[in-house]
């Protein structure tokens, strides 16, 4: 709609949005000091309007009529959030250039904000120099320290064959369970509340029960009698007991196998088969409202191996195990408490592997990648560094183990000295909304079909969220609208959008408290990452121009993948892309937007993966399942189509019939069996949005599907019936 400027919008404007006459003529009356004082557009027109006039409480609707009345000539990426200066001197990243801006930065070194992307542009260049000192600031530990930061190898036949911290031996599980100057044996590290209890006290465990816990699960593990090393599953909802697990595993040198507790039997047979799993911890049931939704039964059904049954219900648990599975009573029954008693943790190299994750490609089978133990440092410099997480936050975003998002959660939290804060059950309504309140979030990280939720519900209404001081989101791509009303719930606090991967191991394009924030925007690279927009002969475009392409990253970046358990590393990453500076670029294959104005735009897939809901799936994995569904289908396409007016991907399905002189098919009827399938034998989580069908498949002369001329073709409106 068109949007009046603010010094055109009069006391009736306010008055027909509903808000009452008393309030108005004060909102109005304050608004034309700030445009007397201001002016009438602007960054500093706004911010003050945010500070002085917007409230949770208000109509959107009014504060959409400020934000884009103040932002209509501005052009592309209007700032919706700008740093103060004592603000930004304040962040972590802030105080380190205050202390040594100059020595690392020289004379030209001026002020945190001035100096930000000459700290980015130096992380890049002068990487052993920046991870040095980022190791120091989050205080880690290593039983052996490291010989070199950064090694290359110039061969130049796999790419990277970069070897960061050389010769280190590290256990991050022994980090985030250490006593150093950022916690306290009696602070909190863990609070919790379970869905139904939204009433009662939350519950918190200290570091020392959390060091006493974690030591009892390890004395467990011991008995199970694996070798080191050994890959372990967890496939459980996010709670206190997974991340203990998770803890554990790790301490004890063991391999976490992350397996998302909404997964069909045959995605978990899928993941326990490539990882080599010799256990799996898991809970009876899934407890969301009054349902109970099986988990046990499908771990038993994909056929895995032995299983550490809990109940969700913290009582015994409600079904009965297999032959040779154990409940988790018994489990802790086979070791003495020994509370207090420290146990020694595993020292492993830092090249040895922590975790094993799961990202979905374009063969249809999941890319199992690796973490090592140098990629929990780079979850917690990502949320140091772009965060601003630090001692006495308090941490929470809706996730799971199964995704990156959950072990990223664990240690950027923990390594930086902050709490975990976990919601056991739905994050969709008032309850979540509540324990934010309540736990007094500092950072909440979000997911934009969740704010897409609370705004459509008013999920949130009547809750403070004051003491956030940032909302991170990643996952899809955001709405302007959509984001612009969650900053509105928490007093204009600023959202970091944040992108990466599971082969990353956090991110690679975000934000920064350093730097003005735009809506559905990144403003900046991450640190120790440079990012390049191919061109459509497939080079990179000149740096900061303004463009758009397939981005391209750097292949030096501290944490990221360097083998795949099941496919060519080399050829998934590196092979067929272009160099720079003699070195070969690693494809990403999103489609990213360079901006005037320096912000970068997140525009999907490049290739035939899609993101639904912030898990990505391949075409190929939905497709299987769909051309089975129905006798009269030949053959689909599933392709990932961003709506008209932005946000995340939605599923659309091309038909093509086996005959077709039959007459039309019920479109709703097979979109309804497309999605029983899908959610049945894939993910429960996915739906299909629409069923179209095509007289044939677009392909090239060696046959391949071109699912990108479908995705160009689906994306204009009068290409997609609605049903």
């Amino acid at each position: 709609m068109a949007w009046k400027s603010l010094d055109s919008v009069s006391l009736p404007d306010l008055l027909s949005l509903g808000i009452p006459s008393p309030d108005a003529h004060v909102l109005f009356r304050e608004l034309s000091l700030i445009l007397r004082t201001h002016g009438p557009s602007g960054p500093s027109t706004w911010l003050e309007i945010t500070r002085r006039i917007l409230t949770p409480d208000l109509p959107f609707a009014f504060h959409q009529l400020l934000y884009y009345g103040c932002y209509k000539e501005f052009g592309p990426d209007p700032p919706a959030w700008i740093p103060l200066p004592e603000d930004a001197a304040d962040t972590n990243v802030g105080r380190l250039l205050e202390r040594r801006g100059k020595d690392l930065l020289g004379s030209d070194y001026k002020d945190p904000i001035s100096s930000f992307c000459d700290f980015q542009e130096f992380s890049v260049s002068n990487p052993e120099v920046y991870w040095r000192t980022v190791i120091e600031e989050l205080d880690l530990s290593f039983s052996v320290p490291p010989q070199l930061i950064l090694r290359e190898d110039s061969s130049g036949k796999y790419h990277p064959n970069a070897q960061w911290l050389l010769g280190a031996v590290f256990n991050p599980a022994e980090n985030c369970l250490s006593l150093n100057s950022k916690r306290g044996l009696d602070d909190d590290v863990v609070v919790w509340r379970n869905e139904g209890e939204d009433d009662l006290p939350l519950k918190r465990m200290s570091l020392k029960e959390l060091r006493n816990e974690v030591w009892l699960v390890a004395r467990a593990l011991r008995s199970l009698g694996l070798v080191e090393g050994s890959a372990i599953a967890i496939d459980m909802p996010m709670n206190v007991h997974s991340v203990v697990i998770y803890l554990a595993i790790v301490l004890s040198g063991h391999i976490v196998v992350s397996i998302a507790d909404s997964f069909a039997p045959a995605e978990i047979a899928t993941r326990l088969k490539i990882s080599g799993a010799k256990a799996i911890f898991t809970q009876d049931v899934i407890i969301r409202g009054e349902k109970a939704i099986p988990l046990y039964s499908r771990v038993v059904d994909a056929e895995s191996p032995m299983a550490v049954v809990m109940s969700a219900k913290e009582s015994s648990v409600s079904v009965k195990l297999r032959e040779g599975d154990i409940s988790w009573n018994e489990f802790l029954e086979r070791v003495e408490t020994l509370e207090g008693e420290a146990i020694v943790a595993v020292q492993r190299p830092v090249e040895a592997f922590t975790n094993i994750l799961f990202s979905s490609g374009t063969t249809g089978e999941p890319k199992a990648i690796p973490w090592t133990h140098v990629t929990p440092i780079k979850a917690a410099a990502d949320a140091w560094c772009h965060m601003d997480i630090r001692k006495g936050d308090v941490v929470a975003w809706p996730t799971n183990l199964g995704w990156m998002m959950g072990p990223w959660l664990v240690y950027a939290s923990l390594l930086n000295g902050a709490t975990i804060a976990l919601y056991n059950g739905s994050p969709l309504g008032s309850g979540f909304a509540k324990f934010v309140q309540d736990a007094k979030v500092t950072m909440l990280g979000v997911i934009p079909s969740i704010v897409r939720t609370w705004k459509s519900s008013s999920t949130t209404s009547g809750f403070d969220w004051s003491s956030i001081r940032c909302f991170s989101s990643t996952g899809e791509a955001s709405n302007i609208d959509e984001y612009l009303w969650l900053m509105g719930r928490a007093g204009y606090k600023p959202v970091i959008e944040y992108c990466g991967g599971t082969e990353i191991g956090g991110g690679f394009v975000s934000g920064s408290l350093l730097q003005p924030q735009a809506l559905a925007a990144f403003s900046t690279p991450v640190m120790g990452c440079s990012l390049f927009i191919l061109s459509e002969d497939g080079h990179p475009l000149p740096r900061d121009t303004v463009g758009m392409g397939e981005l391209a990253l750097g292949p030096v970046m501290f944490g990221a993948s360097f083998t795949l358990l099941n496919a060519n590393h080399h050829n998934v990453y590196f092979k067929g892309m272009p160099t720079w500076e003699g070195k070969v670029l690693r494809r990403h294959g999103d489609v990213f937007e360079r901006s005037a104005r320096g912000y970068y735009h997140a525009h999907g897939r490049a290739d035939d993966a899609m993101n639904l809901g912030g898990i990505k799936v391949s075409s190929i994995e939905l497709e299987r399942i769909c051309n089975s569904v129905d006798d009269h289908v030949l053959e689909t396409a599933a392709i990932g189509v961003p709506p008209p007016e932005g946000g995340p991907e939605q599923l659309v399905i091309a038909v093509v019939f086996k005959d077709s002189s039959t007459p039309d098919p019920d479109l709703n009827k097979l979109r309804a069996s497309f999605n029983s399938a899908v959610q049945k034998n894939l993910n429960p989580l996915f739906r299909v949005s629409q069923v179209i069908p095509v007289s044939s498949l677009p392909r090239t002369a060696t046959n391949k599907v071109m699912r990108r001329v479908l995705r160009q073709q689906f994306s204009q409106p009068d290409q997609k019936p609605k049903l």
